[in-house]
């Protein structure tokens, strides 16, 4: 069993994608008001070794070795990635010892204002940053940042790295109702993706509950509206559905587990991670899809968010 590296997870957007955690939960630069994984217990912009660089190594060549090639090595996880400072060591390390797989950076985007990281994940094939505001009131109402970060500093260094970067850059916007909906809002936005210049945009919202309650994630013809008014052609609607069941690498003894688990008694995402010995993100994947399946249903009680069969 590996710490830090999880899956092969199926992903609707990479296949087959192996995951690589590199800070443990929850270390980010953001609390972000609608985050699956849970609140952020250590809010930070300090870029360090959280996770010893040599086993993350370890992992990654025992996994080379024993199983066949995923479609891709995603850096994601339980918190912000780029904030270890040994990112680009370990990029670099994947570059050499499997060459033909692509990589991914799953990022929040927060710290691409510095150089040293734009620099250490330059050479990714692919990077996925998330924009969800355009100013600087709704980026503290929703993305809850680390001191220090304001929201110009953050959309410049995503216009530094598309200067610099010659991949992809897929822009993830996390769209809430009430938050980050509004017109002048989307019209703000729509003026950083400008200045941006990503290969795609991508709408998503809450499959799920996120860190505060009476969120509630926007309708497919919300989203549709928000396409038709930013008259972009790059931008596509990814919010949850059932299809990621027809992945290869999807796999229904891990589904039967979750359901089987929480048909004992109700859980809560870090009761399924220690009980099943799985990755929060690799748990989340199948729950996206037991929920949009209406298998199972979320219970809010005092311990935070519990999950139960849909038939209890």
């Amino acid at each position: 069993m590996y710490k830090h590296i999880f899956g092969p997870v199926p992903s609707r957007r990479l296949g087959m994608s192996l995951g690589v955690d590199l800070v443990p939960k929850k270390v980010c630069s953001l609390d972000c008001v609608y985050c699956e994984v849970g609140k952020t217990t250590k809010l930070t912009l300090e870029r360090r070794e959280y996770i010893k660089t040599s086993i993350i190594k370890e992992e990654l060549s025992d996994y080379f070795k024993n199983n066949p090639d995923p479609d891709y090595i995603t850096f994601s996880g339980s918190g912000e990635p780029t904030l270890n400072s040994d990112i680009g060591e370990i990029l670099q390390f994947i570059k050499k010892n499997k060459p033909n797989i692509p990589i991914a950076v799953l990022t929040n985007g927060t710290m691409l204002f510095d150089k040293n990281v734009r620099t250490a994940i330059k050479d990714a094939n692919l990077i996925l940053p998330s924009l969800d505001a355009a100013t600087e009131s709704v980026f503290k109402r929703i993305n809850c940042p680390a001191e220090d970060l304001k929201i110009d500093k953050y959309i410049q260094g995503l216009i530094d790295f598309r200067k610099e970067f010659t991949g992809e850059i897929w822009l993830e916007v996390f769209i809430l109702p009430d938050y980050n909906d509004s017109i002048n809002e989307l019209q703000e936005l729509k003026k950083a993706i400008l200045e941006i210049k990503p290969d795609s945009i991508q709408l998503n919202t809450l499959d799920r509950p996120g860190t505060v309650s009476g969120l509630r994630g926007a309708t497919r013809e919300e989203l549709q509206r928000i396409v038709m008014f930013w008259e972009l052609d790059n931008v596509i609607i990814i919010a949850a559905s059932p299809e990621r069941k027809e992945i290869k690498s999807y796999r229904s003894d891990i589904e039967t587990a979750i359901i089987e688990t929480i048909a004992r008694r109700p859980c809560t995402l870090d009761d399924l991670t220690k009980i099943l010995g799985l990755h929060v993100n690799e748990i989340n994947k199948y729950l996206d899809v037991l929920e949009a399946d209406k298998k199972i249903e979320t219970v809010q009680e005092e311990r935070g968010v519990f999950y139960q069969n849909r038939d209890k």
